[in-house]
């Protein structure tokens, strides 16, 4: 537990499960915890189960209303062992452990993933099927840099979705050629990791809690998890390839750092946070309800109308957190605020 920003009620929530009995990790000094992670344990039919969560995002109710985070629930034991060993490093921190599915930062994260691309390389030099796409906040370190621009002169086609700072410099020959990168900055803020890898036709997909930032490779523990079953697999790559197409919301990384936007040209409007929820609605909706169909006419500027009034309601919540803070400062009682009831984790369109 390090927390930022909310140090206060932090503290006092801390004070308040100890009393109940709750025993709290609070983790190793100097090392951040920004992993979101989860294990139930319980005895069924005489027998130990696990439960766990792992995901892109806090379990925070507030963020889960704004912020796009995929969230894996999971009853597989062995990706929940390599959990446990996670809270084991929190208590017996001297000790590195081995980890036979998820990657783990700060010890593991660096070498896994440039195997990863090695092996994308190796399968474009004998001419198999060798694609990488990632999505995630920043891409700042300059080695994983480095490894991508060699993957890119090998020939591996590479898309990048970062939402935010991205240092590579995509399309330049000789360089990063195969390499396109864009920004969707919309209506929910951007922050899933996901990863790609084409594996000669049966790709690898990971969740994670990291950016290719030096601070959450190398420095913090954070945590990517492989993805299994073949469903949601499809789910994740469909889920990317649309963020991939959307053309109202999406700019371009490039060496000018002029963010300029997607040409969309006699293509038709593609909003892809809009197409993403469609496709989740149209998925899993339920027998009685309609699904969801698109506009095919709708235009970018009947679509900024209406998100008015929700981002007008966005600053009107900002400035009541504001409030909130400002009360806490002046030391009145924690109390007073209103504890969250519930944690969920939705994809938040609704």
């Amino acid at each position: 537990m390090q927390p930022r920003f909310d140090d206060a009620s932090n503290i006092y929530y801390a004070e308040q499960m100890q009393t109940e009995g709750i025993n709290l990790i609070f983790g190793i000094k100097g090392l951040k915890v920004h992993s979101k992670i989860c294990v139930i344990e319980r005895v069924h039919d005489g027998k130990l189960k696990r439960y766990g969560l792992v995901s892109t995002g806090n379990f925070n109710e507030s963020t889960a209303k704004i912020y796009t985070d995929v969230t894996l629930f999971t009853c597989h034991d062995q990706i929940l062992k390599d959990i446990n060993k996670v809270f084991d490093f929190f208590d017996v921190n001297f000790r590195v452990y081995r980890y036979k599915h998820l990657i783990v930062s700060p010890h593991y994260t660096r070498s896994r993933f440039y195997r990863l691309i090695d092996r994308e390389i190796n399968n474009a030099i004998i001419g198999n099927e060798a694609y990488i796409k990632l999505k995630m906040n920043s891409l700042s370190d300059f080695d994983m840099i480095d490894k991508l621009y060699e993957a890119s002169r090998a020939g591996v086609k590479i898309q990048l979705l970062v939402r935010g700072i991205c240092s590579l410099i995509p399309g330049v020959k000789g360089m990063s050629e195969n390499i396109e990168a864009i920004s969707i900055v919309d209506n929910y803020l951007e922050h899933a990791r996901v990863f790609i890898f084409a594996n000669n036709g049966d790709p690898d997909v990971f969740i994670s809690s990291a950016d290719f930032m030096t601070r959450n490779i190398d420095a913090r523990v954070e945590v990517t998890c492989p993805i299994y079953d073949t469903n949601i697999k499809k789910e994740l790559i469909d889920a990317f390839n649309t963020g991939w197409k959307g053309n109202v919301k999406a700019r371009y990384h490039s060496d000018k750092l002029d963010n300029k936007y997607r040409v969309r040209g006699n293509d038709p409007v593609f909003r892809a946070q809009l197409e993403t929820y469609n496709y989740y609605k149209n998925r899993y909706a339920i027998s009685s309800e309609e699904p969801v169909i698109v506009n095919p006419n709708l235009t970018s500027n009947s679509i900024q109308i209406n998100d008015y009034h929700k981002n007008t309601l966005r600053l009107i919540l900002g400035l009541m957190q504001c409030v909130c803070l400002f009360l806490i400062l002046l030391k009145k009682r924690a109390s007073r605020l209103t504890l969250p009831k519930v944690l969920w984790f939705v994809y938040p369109f609704d």
